[in-house]
């Protein structure tokens, strides 16, 4: 992670470091890991691992590759079969991270061996070797992680000393809030301004500063806090302490914890229990018994049961039997039925069961490196039970027996049958970025696509960056600036050249429908999202919808993740509630009253698009289009004389050489860091009360101090010599970075002194205030001919975080920390403004990996047909906390109209070009339903406003002949396509009803006429 100056690489890591810190980051780039067993599981918890950023990491293995490895080691080829598996994986594995020294080593696994590492991870050792070297670890507080798949289940053991230090038990931003008053008492009362949610727990432990009256608080030791209500704490006595007076600021402090494990001989008899699925709870000890059972059947036997062999079975359930008679642990019912499929493809390995297992895994390991997050206490069960067929009939030992290719493993779990459904597959993977990856490469070692009739279709728009790098795993760095659907694909065809994979570099909505069209999506078995917004995971769930396709929707926010599978006519459609602007600042905080580092950097942000964006734009757009602004001259409205003013100033403050630059870039410095301020305290002084008599400055009011400009400081030279660059740049002058010219070139600009600006006469309008004293004319002939800007070479800027040459956030983070000096606000460095300001979504590959592990096992569910709801899981969790939760979908809800019950996925089916006379009668005949509207997306088709002459005309078109005239020839519905048309009818008791939506198919032999 960190270079040779031991600097942690921000550009590679940034995504990361907004989850995990850089003290964190800095200890795991000094931890050396080994990890014994490079089967598919070892490979899974090596790749998270070693994106993640490590010192160096030890692959051990004694093994040599066979066929069987290729169903789930991704890094492995058929040409390394017969070669030791750390070995072959080396090289492919080193690439992923530079900074990371990826080392080998095939010796048996010894005490001495592991003694010299941080960390150690086994994957594919018997228990007695288990036992052997955890005690080692214990004896020596080195972390062990012990992790297992058999088939369908999946186990994980952490060890990690008897006096573990948790530094950061949940990874929350801590709290900073302005306080609104402290009573003076026994137990004191701080409330917040506007009731704000403070977001604080019992126990939580917070300091004070800037506390007027009640000084004493800004000196004493951290108080825990004790909730009172969501905008209340209590934090103890303050009965001897002075009157509160005003002011003051809440910081949350950071609380380390210290946790005992157990050693692996004593929590094998009395274990402690982390649940991935509240309603398997109970299970989990009959489960943990059935992992040791299966150590002894594997000892006695020399291999593990053969795939669905019942005699097999029955001898495992005789060594459970036994083994539970010499473990205490509790069970509450034996399941026989559970324990023989646990037996049964115990023979078996997954992809995406591996994905889960080795992505908590890595975390683990993360979290023994850094002391960050609460590690899991101190096993972890999971299944994937509700895969199976729930007729398992075909799972016969002759149909689940290998067959000598690269899904065998697959195949001992769900049988051959299975297997070909899996390879004919068409799935259309939307999305090439961190989740996009870990899907492909799952769908793609699962042989989706791989059959004659199967396909993968991926699209991303994007090229990939650096900051992919650290968890995007198919991306090397070699592959930076090119497209990230076309690098994917090639990979993910590397792992598994069986697999027919197709990308593209198109964006899914309106402007595409011309190629994910009704051909496209009715030849597809289903759609993966793998998206970062919202606005297009509803679109694709339209599409989903409109051409009734199961879909897979996943999304993450550093160690939280979600899944919710969508099935047609099973479960609720991907629904997102809530509106869109519930994050939006007001602009009277912006201007006059921040109160946070989030206001300064939001208004840094304005600032840079309209310094260095909208002028150049809307003088390239008068450029374009001259006659527009006369237009605009002749009868403007209000918009048009805001337009108009922002055209005269992006026209008059035109630079025409660098020294411009400066001296605009130091004029705006003393306009906004003194002059505004200084004019803001003109009209509310310090001293200033309201009508009321309580004071102005208070609350979420901080009173602010104008600053003075001094080349010297580096963050006022910052902002003048970043500005001047951007403006420079923005016009198309040659740029100037030395900062000693900046300096220099300061001396010839002449600053004017502070003059507090009059008052506006009560009787000026709106449009006179705006306009200052400008009439018309005079903003005429503000505005330069066009011939007059010939030549001007026009470049609007578009804000960039992730280029630190640009000077976009050195801009941004000096403006907002001037800002911040003004009011008094704690500072942001550049890195945190750049999450802030750039809006950047935390990641980290660990969160990554599993929701496309749980992604991967919905498909098979959704593949094998299930129609049973409780048969497929919507999962959350937090690998922080860790936290799981897994629920069943929403149903479909259910409507009715006239007696009839409907859900969102049914359709009325209509066939033929009807006219809209025929449409109606056909409703009224076979529905009981009096149509009212008819649209098809934003096109009303017909409406009950219409005229009552253009009504009749209506009548008698075709539904197809009124689109065209509606939308033009080229966007009008094609024969052989269909059309979604809403309804607004009324049922038979002439009630408004809700209906499903109507399948409009046009026949391909009819053309689209009246």
């Amino acid at each position: 992670m960190a270079g040779t100056d031991g600097r942690v690489d921000e550009d590679l890591y940034s995504r990361q470091l907004y989850v995990i810190g850089h003290d964190a980051a800095a200890k795991m780039a000094d931890s050396d890991v080994i990890i014994a067993g490079l089967g598919g599981l070892g490979v899974e918890i090596a790749k998270n691992v070693i994106l993640s950023g490590v010192k160096s990491v030890t692959l051990h293995d004694t093994k040599v590759a066979t066929k069987y490895d290729l169903t789930t080691q991704y890094f492995l080829t058929s040409e390394d079969v017969g070669q030791n598996r750390a070995i072959a994986s080396q090289p492919r594995l080193a690439e992923l991270n530079s900074y990371v020294h990826v080392y080998t080593n095939t010796e048996p696994l010894t005490e001495d061996l592991i003694k010299g590492f941080s960390v150690v991870v086994l994957t594919d050792s018997s228990l007695e070797e288990q036992l052997r070297l955890t005690s080692t670890c214990h004896s020596r507080s080195i972390p062990v992680i012990v992790a297992s798949t058999r088939g369908l289940f999946g186990q994980l053991f952490c060890d990690f000393g008897e006096n573990f230090e948790i530094l950061d038990p949940n990874g929350r931003e801590l709290a900073v809030i302005d306080v609104a008053h402290i009573t003076k008492a026994e137990e004191a009362v701080v409330s917040f301004p506007d009731m704000n949610f403070h977001g604080l727990f019992d126990d939580d432990q917070v300091i004070f500063t800037g506390v007027r009256g009640m000084t004493e608080l800004n000196h004493c030791p951290p108080r825990e806090v004790k909730i009172l209500s969501p905008t209340l704490i209590s934090i103890g006595d303050t009965s001897k302490m002075s009157d509160y007076e005003g002011g003051g600021t809440l910081k949350q402090i950071r609380v380390s914890e210290f946790k005992s494990f157990k050693s692996l001989k004593d929590s094998i008899r009395n274990p402690s229990f982390v649940t991935t699925d509240d309603r398997k709870t109970h299970l989990l000890p009959l489960v943990h018994v059935a992992f040791l059972a299966l150590h002894e059947y594997v000892k006695a036997k020399g291999s593990l049961p053969r795939p669905w062999n019942e005699d097999d079975a029955q001898k495992f359930l005789e060594v459970f039997a036994t083994v539970r008679g010499t473990c205490p642990v509790a069970i509450e019912k034996v399941d026989e039925n559970l324990l023989r499929k646990f037996a049964c493809t115990a023979a078996g390995e997954l992809v995406p069961v591996n994905a889960v297992v080795g992505s908590i895994a890595a975390q683990e390991v993360l979290k023994a490196c850094s002391g960050k997050f609460t590690p899991v206490s101190q096993w972890l069960y999971y299944d994937a039970l509700e895969s199976l067929p729930e007729d398992k009939s075909s799972l016969t030992p002759t149909h689940c027996a290998p067959e000598g290719g690269r899904y065998d493993a697959q195949i001992a779990v769900f049988g051959r049958d299975f297997q070909r459904k899996l390879e004919n597959l068409k799935y259309f993977i939307v999305g090439a970025g961190a989740i996009g990856c870990e899907l492909l490469k799952n769908f793609a070692m699962l042989g989706i696509g791989a059959g004659e009739r199967g396909s993968l279709t991926v699209t991303d728009m994007d090229h990939i960056e650096k900051s992919n790098l650290s968890r995007q795993f198919l991306f090397r760095s070699w592959d930076v600036k090119k497209a990230k659907s076309r690098v994917a694909a090639a990979a993910v065809g590397r792992m598994n050249p069986e697999v027919h994979i197709v990308s593209h570099e198109l964006r899914v909505g309106s402007e595409t429908e011309h190629v994910y069209n009704s051909e496209f999506y009715s030849q597809l078995d289903g759609v993966a999202n793998a998206l970062d917004n919202v606005e297009a995971r509803r679109y694709m769930d339209g599409r989903c919808w409109h051409y009734r396709k199961p879909l897979l929707e996943s999304g993450t926010l550093g160690t939280n993740g979600s899944v919710q599978v969508v099935v047609p006519n099973i479960t609720e459609r991907y629904i997102i509630h809530g509106g869109s602007h519930k994050n939006a600042i007001a602009m009277c905080t912006l201007k006059n009253f921040p109160v946070n580092i989030n206001h300064t950097l939001q208004w840094a942000r304005d600032m840079f698009e309209g310094a260095f964006r909208q002028p150049s734009e809307v003088i390239k757009q008068y450029l374009e289009d001259p006659d527009k602004v006369q237009q605009m001259l002749r009868a403007p409205t209000p918009q048009d004389i805001e337009h108009l003013n922002s055209l005269k100033e992006a026209i008059s403050r035109i630079p025409r050489s660098f020294a411009d630059c400066v001296k605009w870039a130091r004029l705006q410095w003393e306009e906004q860091f003194h002059f505004q301020i200084a004019e803001l305290l003109e009209q509310f002084p310090p001293d200033h009360r309201t009508e009321s008599g309580a004071p102005f400055w208070t609350g979420n009011k901080r009173c602010p101090h104008p600053l003075k400009f001094d080349a010297a400081e580096e963050e006022h030279l910052t902002f003048v010599l970043a500005g001047a660059n951007l403006l420079a740049e923005s016009f198309g002058i040659p740029q100037v970075r030395d900062p000693q010219a900046i300096a220099n070139a300061l001396k010839e600009v002449d600053v004017p002194e502070f003059v507090p600006r009059k008052e506006p006469k009560k009787d000026e309008g709106l449009l006179s205030l705006f306009m200052g004293s400008l009439k018309i004319s005079d903003l005429q002939a503000a505005i330069s001919p066009p011939d007059d800007l010939k030549g001007l070479i026009l470049n609007p800027l578009s804000f960039e975080k992730d280029d630190d040459t640009n000077l976009h956030m050195d801009f941004v983070t000096s403006a907002s920390n001037l800002r911040a000096e003004n009011y008094n606000i704690e500072k942001a460095d550049k890195y945190t403004s750049k999450r802030i300001a750039g809006r950047i979504i935390p990641a980290i590959v660990t969160s990554t990996a599993l929701v496309a592990g749980l992604v991967a096992v919905e498909l098979f569910k959704v593949v094998q047909g299930h129609e049973r709801l409780d048969l497929y899981k919507c999962s959350e969790f937090s690998l922080a906390l860790p936290r799981f939760c897994s629920m069943e979908p929403e149903p479909a809800p259910v409507k009715v109209y006239n007696g009839v019950e409907w859900r969102p996925w049914d359709m009325f089916e209509v066939e033929g070009d009807m006219t809209l006379e025929e449409f109606f009668k056909f409703f009224k005949e076979k529905h009981d339903l009096s149509i009212n509207m008819v649209a098809e997306g934003d096109q009303a088709v017909f409406s009950f406003f219409l005229n009552a002459k253009e009504k009749e005309r209506r009548m008698k078109m075709t539904i197809s002949a009124i689109l065209k005239e509606l939308v033009g020839e080229e966007a009008a519905p094609k024969p052989g396509s269909f059309l979604m048309l809403d309804l607004n009818v009324k049922d038979r008791e002439g009630k408004r009803a809700e209906v499903p939506f109507v399948r409009y198919s046009i026949p391909a032999t009819t053309p689209c006429t009246n």
